[in-house]
């Protein structure tokens, strides 16, 4: 083998070392974004179901004022 041929194998080589650490690299990466896009589902979950809680706490809240006024409507009317 020639002096180029040489070193022609020795970049080759290099090349292909270089690729296989970016091939680690990139599945090592979507290991990564696979759990953090499970991360963000379960966020999304837990925002949901924390809505309709607050949205069950806002019910019964104008359902207790609204019964609320209407006592005291009535003992309005009885007191007059």
């Amino acid at each position: 083998m020639s002096v180029p041929e040489i070193e022609t194998a020795r970049e080759l080589a290099t090349h292909a070392s270089d690729i296989k650490h970016l091939q680690d690299d990139m599945d090592a990466m979507k290991t990564d974004v696979a759990a953090i896009r499970k991360s963000i589902e379960e966020i999304n979950k837990t925002l949901s179901e924390a809505r309709g809680g607050w949205k069950v706490l806002i019910w019964a809240g104008g359902a207790a004022s609204g019964l609320s006024a209407l006592a005291g409507f009535i003992s309005g009317k009885w007191s007059a």
